[in-house]
């Protein structure tokens, strides 16, 4: 089945519009549960419930409004969202190219591929060959579904990927805990500091995300199938005991990181460390 945009406009840098349609770059893997109701096992729903009458409420009669005095509304329509800023509201505006490495990964959301619309074809191609050329990423700005978002455009091959970024206010201060990792008393001796550098080069490989999948989902899907074989569909467990975590305090660095690499000398390799592949081709 053909995927369905999400969002159509263009790319604006300069005097350059590329015109696109954006799609979903992900999908979710969570299970569908649903809240019951532990008495009978009857589902519990979302109830649109009008506060005043106490009444459900259709879609059809639902609109979004704005409460600037309390109790008091203003009524937005779609048109509204769209006429507040019409440019915004159709256009990629691009406003600097910086280095992707500039960017911490705090601010990334989520990612979208852009499409050529029709016409658009050469001058996509354009922009996506000299972003790859440049190393560089597209800082944008743009409107979708009555919210601004800010973003980076950046080239997958020869395809423009769309990723939102978080605003700058939308970022919370470094909490207190991680500050006292950079505490005097926190710095690591060099010794320790040349193990752990050995570790991460033990353990350094090429990035395979295809070999990575959601094995806690795969384990509850087993345990619900479980259930339904041995029907106790209609069965709540009491929590099973937790195996008890292992304590945050390490009082032998130095030995948990000899341990480390020694526990990896005797692992099962899942591919040759690229370290060790380019100290071979050196």
């Amino acid at each position: 089945m053909a995927q369905r945009s999400v969002w159509r406009g263009a790319i604006s840098f300069g005097l350059i519009y590329v015109p696109i349609e954006m799609y979903s770059a992900t999908r979710e893997h969570a299970l569908n549960l649903h809240f019951l109701d532990s008495r009978d096992f009857s589902p519990v729903g979302y109830e649109r419930v009008n506060k005043k009458t106490g009444k459900s409420v259709d879609w059809q009669h639902i609109v979004k409004g704005y409460e600037y005095e309390k109790g008091q509304y203003v009524a937005l329509s779609e048109a509204d969202f769209r006429h507040a800023n019409p440019k915004a509201s159709e256009t990629v505006d691009i406003s600097s190219f910086t280095n992707a490495e500039d960017i911490s990964p705090i601010y990334y959301q989520t990612p979208y591929y852009l499409a050529p619309s029709k016409g658009g074809e050469k001058v996509y191609a354009l922009l996506a060959q000299a972003l790859r050329g440049s190393r560089k990423v597209a800082v944008a700005t743009f409107v979708m579904r009555g919210r601004q978002h800010l973003c980076v455009v950046a080239p997958s091959g020869g395809t423009l990927m769309l990723i939102t970024l978080r605003f700058a206010d939308e970022i919370l201060p470094v909490a207190k805990d991680s500050e006292a990792a950079n505490s005097k008393s926190a710095k690591p001796k060099e010794a320790e500091l040349a193990m752990a550098r050995k570790l991460v080069d033990e353990m350094t490989m090429d990035f395979r995300p295809q070999e990575f999948h959601d094995t806690y989902r795969e384990d509850l899907m087993r345990r619900i199938r479980e259930k339904i074989s041995s029907r106790q569909t209609h069965q709540l467990e009491s929590e099973p005991k937790r195996p008890q975590r292992q304590k945050a305090e390490v009082v032998d660095l130095m030995a948990a990181l000899k341990g480390s690499l020694k526990l990896r000398g005797k692992a099962p390799a899942r591919a040759e460390p690229k370290a060790a592949r380019e100290r071979k081709r050196a």
